[in-house]
């Protein structure tokens, strides 16, 4: 019976670690684009919208159409200007085809995260693994066990523990309604679940829990999507 209620606890807290990841897209979207949704696949998506997986992976320079994530935002109309936003293409068309292909292009690309939030590295060492988003959703800083672990935005923490596989002792911190930053691997956590933390203050401790090595697996996540978090970070 008790081990029983572990599972249930546990499965507990992993759907709300995943709720928590997607937590900063729930906001309405823009007509023309689609929000992911748990058991979303690129082709329902794309029947839903009664277009093409094709177009919607050109759309939103998808390499790899398999690897959409909950709360992802992707654009499932084409956009305004381009050829498929309208029925024949106009008289002058041909001649400003250039122009336009260069316009639609731009068009197409992945809208960059902006400027929402400002960050500093959560800790000293050395990056070991960068971010490319597939294999690797975020930065591996490396240092001794007990270096210390810092928030790297003001904001709040909505996870503390170490319910999600691979991740160990995990924080996760929202800072706004489109950025929260996950700091994995820990030794100790030294803040918890509501409670407000400011950008460099102490919020946890290196260690190796669910790793194979002393590091800090550090992601920034822009409206439930990894990104790159050294679009962010100072240099140094």
């Amino acid at each position: 019976m008790q081990k029983r209620i572990g599972q249930v606890v546990r499965a507990s807290v992993v759907a709300s670690l995943v709720a928590v990841l997607a937590a900063c897209g729930s906001a309405p979207v823009a007509p023309g684009y689609y929000r992911v949704q748990r058991g979303d696949t690129l082709s329902k998506i794309a029947r839903e919208n009664r277009t093409s997986t094709r177009n919607i992976a050109r759309w939103n320079a998808l390499t790899n159409p398999d690897a959409i994530e909950v709360g992802q935002v992707l654009r499932v109309e084409p956009p305004a200007g381009s050829a498929g936003a309208s029925g024949a293409p106009s008289a002058g068309a041909a001649t400003t085809a250039k122009s336009d292909a260069k316009s639609e292009a731009k068009a197409d690309a992945p809208a960059k995260p902006g400027p929402g939030v400002s960050l500093v590295w959560p800790a000293q060492g050395t990056v070991i693994r960068g971010f490319d988003g597939k294999n690797s959703k975020g930065i591996d800083i490396a240092n001794s066990a007990g270096t210390p672990v810092v928030a790297a935005a003001t904001g709040s923490v909505v996870y503390a523990g170490n319910g999600l596989r691979g991740y160990g002792n995990m924080l996760i911190v929202k800072h706004n309604d489109d950025y929260l930053t996950a700091y994995a691997h820990n030794r100790t956590l030294l803040v918890k679940e509501g409670q407000t933390v400011q950008q460099g203050q102490r919020i946890a401790e290196m260690g190796d829990t669910d790793s194979d090595r002393t590091m800090l697996h550090f992601e920034v996540r822009y409206m439930g999507r990894s990104t790159d978090p050294s679009r962010y970070l100072p240099p140094r």
